[in-house]
C-alpha cells in the first residue's frame, strides 16, 4: 500500500511541477491555488509512505515519477522536444526506479 501511495505522491508532483508553468510566477490565483494543493498533498503522501520504506528509496521514486511524468508532459503539453537522447535518459530514470522497487523489501 505503501508503494503506491508513494506513487500517487509522485503524481502529485508532477501536478505541482506543471503547474508552476502556469500560474506564471504566482501571478495567476486559480493555477497558483491548485499548484499549491498539489504540493502539499504531495509532500503529505511522501511523509505517509515514508513511514515503512527507506527515506532513500523512497525518496528517490518520489523524484524520479516527478520526473519522468513532467519531462512527458513537458513534450505532449508544451512542446518541448522529444529527441533520442532526451527520452533514452527517461528511459534510464524509470529503470532506476523499477531498479529500487524491485531491490527494497516490501
Amino acid at each position: 500500500m505503501n508503494w503506491f501511495i508513494l506513487v500517487v505522491a509522485g503524481l502529485f508532483e508532477i501536478g505541482w511541477a506543471i503547474g508552476l508553468k502556469y500560474t506564471e510566477g504566482f501571478t495567476r490565483f486559480w493555477p497558483t491555488v491548485a499548484t499549491v494543493f498539489s504540493m502539499i498533498v504531495s509532500l503529505g503522501l511522501l511523509g505517509v509512505a515514508m513511514k515503512s520504506l527507506p527515506v532513500g528509496t523512497a525518496y528517490a521514486v518520489w523524484v524520479g515519477v516527478g520526473a519522468v511524468g513532467t519531462a512527458v508532459l513537458g513534450i505532449v503539453l508544451l512542446g518541448e522536444p522529444a529527441n533520442f537522447l532526451r527520452l533514452l535518459s527517461l528511459g534510464l530514470i524509470v529503470a532506476g526506479i523499477v531498479g529500487l522497487k524491485l531491490a527494497t523489501p516490501a
